[in-house]
C-alpha cells in the first residue's frame, strides 16, 4: 500500500577501546560493548536503529530506545570506559518518505486503521516493539550459579535465533525479524488503533518523530514535561532538558512553556530537535495572547493557537474539554479545588463570562483541525484531584464521564485520542480509576500523572507518584506522566528532569514486569545473572543510570586492586558475602547444566 526507501541504514558504533579509570589507575578494563544495530522485518522496506548491549558472559540485550544516539553518547561518557563515539546528532526526517507517499490529502492513523490499511508508521511500531521482546541470552550459562537461574526459569531463555524469530548478521549489525513470529505484528497494531485502544501520535508536519504507540497491549510509555516560564529558564536550558529527557528514555515530551516573548520560536526548536512526539496545552498560549485576561479569551483566539501549533508539528494537544460548567459547584466542594493550570483557565473563563467551556462548545471544530493534521487529542483532566482528600469525587468522575462521551465522538470522526488521569489518589483507589476509565472511555489509552498516593512527599513526589504509577500501569494504564522532585515546589531543573525520568522508567519497567512483558523479564534476568556471578561492569550497564551505579559502587571499593572483578561488595565484604555462600551451596546440591 505504501512504499519508501530505506529510512535509516546500519550505523555501527566503533568498537569500544580499552581505557583506564581512577587514580591511581587499575589494570586495563573493557566496558561491555554498546552498539547500534539495524532491525528489519522480512518483506518490509524498513530499517530501525536499535541499541544492542553485549555483556561479558555472552548474553546480549536489546533495549527499546527512543534515542539510540543519546544512548551511545551516554556510553561514551561512562566513567568505566571512554571511546565509544556516537554518530552525528542531527535529527533526521525519519517519516518524510511516509508522508510524501500520501499526497496532498493524508488521513489520520485512525482513519487508515479503520479502513484496514497498515501504514508504514504501524509497521514501524510493530518492528520497534517486537525487537524489544527478542531473547539473546547465551544458550550455555557461564557458571553453576547462572545455570541454576536458567533452570528456575524452566529453560525460557533460549536464543531467539534458535527459535526462528529472527536472523542476525553480526558483522553487518543487522537483525531481521520473521513477521509471522513477531511478538507485535503490524496487524495487531492496526487493529488496536482501529478500536481506539491505541494511538500513534504523528502530526504530518513532524517528520523527525519516530513512530511510537501508546496502548495497554504495548510497552508502558513515559512522558516528560519541560517548559520555560517568564521567571525561570530559557531556550538553551529547555533544549538541554529535551536532550536529557530523550537520553534517559522519555517516550513523549510535553512543552509547557508560558510567558515568553517567542513561544513559537522555542516550540519550533523543540519540535525540530525531537525524535519523539511533542505535546502541548494550547490554552496556555491562548491566555498569553490575551495578556493573561481569562475574560478576554475567545474561541477565535484559542482556535488560531491550535492551528498555529498544528502547523508547527505538535503531535498531541491536551484539551480540557470535559470540564463543563455544571461541574463548577462540585469543584467548589473540594479542599484543593481546581489544581490543573489548564482547568483553572477554563474555570475562570466560564465563571467570568457565565458561559460553557470553550473547547466543549466548539469540539466539532477542534476535531476538524486535529483530523487535518493528524494531531491526537489528549483529553485533559482539568478536575484531577490535587489532594488524596479530594480523590474519586463527583467532580473527578463527572469529568471522566464527559471525557468518555468526547472520546466516542473522536473515534467517529477519525481523530486519535487518549485520556488524561489523576492526580492525587490513595493507593486503595488506584485500580478503581483504571477500571472506570476503561468503562467510561471505551478502553481509550489512559495517561496518568502518577497518581500520587500521598500528599506529604514534598521534594520526593517523584517517589510518591511512581508508587501509584507502577500500580495503575500494572492494571492497564498505557503511559505515565513523570513527576519530578520539584513537583509542588518549583520549575524542574535539568537534574530534576533526570531524576523524575529514571524514577518513572523504573515504574514503567516494574509494571511491564508484573504484566509478564518479555522485554522487562529479559533485562531483569540479565541483571540477576550478572549479580549471581559478580559481573560488576554488566550490572552498571544494565542500570538505568550507569554512571550513578558505578560511582556508588566505586565510592567504597578498592578499585585498583579488585579491578571490577571482586566477588563481594562493600556491604558484606569477602567474609560475609551470601552470594559466595550460594556458589558453594549450588556447587554441592544443584544439578549440573
Amino acid at each position: 500500500m505504501f512504499t519508501s526507501a530505506q529510512i535509516i541504514s546500519a550505523r555501527l558504533a566503533p568498537e569500544g577501546t580499552p581505557a583506564t579509570v581512577g587514580s591511581p589507575a587499575p589494570s586495563t578494563i573493557v566496558r561491555p560493548k554498546t552498539r547500534l544495530v539495524t532491525v528489519k522485518m522480512a518483506g518490509y522496506d524498513l530499517a530501525i536503529p536499535y541499541v544492542l548491549t553485549e555483556l561479558t558472559n555472552g548474553d546480549a540485550i536489546l533495549r527499546y530506545c527512543v534515542d539510540p544516539q543519546g544512548a551511545l553518547a551516554a556510553a561514551a561518557e561512562s566513567p568505566v570506559q571512554q571511546g565509544v563515539k556516537p554518530a552525528a546528532s542531527a535529527q533526521a526526517a525519519v517519516r518524510a518518505a511516509f508522508i510524501a507517499a500520501r499526497g496532498s490529502a493524508p488521513k489520520t492513523q485512525l482513519e487508515y486503521a479503520q479502513e484496514g490499511v497498515i501504514t508504514p508508521e504501524m509497521a514501524y511500531v510493530a518492528l520497534r516493539e517486537s525487537a524489544a521482546h527478542l531473547e539473546f541470552f547465551a544458550p550455555k550459562s557461564d557458571s553453576v550459579a547462572a545455570a541454576v537461574h536458567d533452570s528456575h526459569m524452566g529453560g525460557k531463555f533460549q536464543d531467539s535465533i534458535e527459535q526462528g524469530l529472527c536472523t542476525y548478521d553480526a558483522a553487518a549489525g543487522v537483525i531481521t525479524l520473521t513477521p509471522d513470529k513477531m511478538a507485535v505484528t503490524p496487524e495487531l497494531v492496526r487493529s488496536e488503533v482501529a478500536a481506539g485502544r491505541a494511538v500513534i501520535p504523528a502530526n504530518h508536519n513532524h517528520p523527525e518523530s519516530e513512530p511510537m504507540i501508546i496502548g495497554k497491549r504495548f510497552l508502558t510509555k513515559v512522558n516528560a514535561n519541560i517548559g520555560a516560564s517568564a521567571v525561570s529558564s530559557d531556550f538553551s536550558e529547555e533544549i538541554g532538558k529535551l536532550k536529557l529527557a530523550l537520553r534517559f528514555g522519555a517516550d513523549t515530551v510535553m512543552d509547557l512553556s508560558t510567558g515568553l516573548d517567542d513561544l513559537a520560536g522555542l516550540r519550533s526548536a523543540i519540535i525540530r530537535a525531537s525524535a519523539v512526539p511533542i505535546g502541548t496545552v494550547p490554552v496556555y498560549e491562548a491566555l498569553d495572547r490575551v495578556h493573561g485576561d481569562a475574560s478576554a479569551l475567545t474561541w477565535e483566539v484559542f482556535r488560531q493557537v491550535i492551528i498555529d501549533q498544528a502547523e508547527q508539528g505538535v503531535d498531541y494537544f491536551t484539551i480540557h474539554a470535559g470540564f463543563t460548567k455544571d461541574l463548577l459547584p462540585a469543584a467548589a466542594q473540594r479542599l484543593m479545588g481546581v489544581v490543573s493550570r489548564g482547568g483553572a483557565i477554563m474555570a475562570s473563563h466560564m465563571m467570568l463570562n457565565d458561559s460553557e467551556n470553550l473547547a466543549y462548545a466548539h469540539f466539532d471544530e477542534l476535531m476538524a483541525i486535529c483530523r487535518k493534521y493528524d494531531v491526537a487529542l489528549s483529553l485533559g483532566d482539568g478536575l484531577r484531584p490535587g489532594a488524596v482528600y479530594d480523590a474519586c469525587d463527583e467532580a473527578q468522575y463527572g469529568e471522566l464521564k464527559n471525557i468518555g462521551e468526547l472520546a466516542a465522538r473522536c473515534k467517529e470522526q477519525g481523530v486519535q485520542c487518549f485520556i488524561e488521569g489523576p492526580g492525587h489518589v490513595p493507593l486503595d483507589k488506584v485500580e478503581e480509576n483504571q477500571r472506570l476509565e476503561d468503562e467510561y472511555c471505551h478502553e481509550a489509552p489512559f495517561y496518568t500523572l502518577g497518581p500520587l498516593v500521598s500528599d506529604v512527599g514534598a521534594g520526593f513526589d517523584h517517589i510518591t507518584s511512581a508508587i501509584g504509577g507502577t500500580n495503575i500501569a500494572m492494571h492497564g494504564t498505557a503511559m505515565l506522566c513523570y513527576v519530578t522532585p520539584s513537583e509542588h515546589l518549583a520549575l524542574p531543573t535539568p537534574e530534576d528532569v533526570k531524576q523524575g525520568l529514571i524514577c518513572y522508567k523504573l515504574a514503567a519497567h516494574s509494571a511491564d514486569l508484573a504484566k509478564k512483558v518479555p522485554q522487562a523479564i529479559n533485562i531483569d534476568h540479565a541483571m540477576s545473572r550478572a549479580r549471581a556471578t559478580f559481573r560488576w561492569l554488566d550490572q552498571f550497564v544494565l542500570s538505568f543510570d550507569e554512571a550513578h551505579a558505578y560511582e556508588v559502587w566505586r565510592a567504597q571499593m578498592d578499585e585498583e586492586n579488585c579491578n571490577h572483578s571482586a566477588a563481594y561488595c562493600s556491604m558484606c565484604g569477602p567474609r560475609f558475602c551470601p552470594i559466595r555462600l550460594n556458589r558453594r551451596l549450588q556447587a554441592k546440591y544443584a544439578p549440573k547444566a
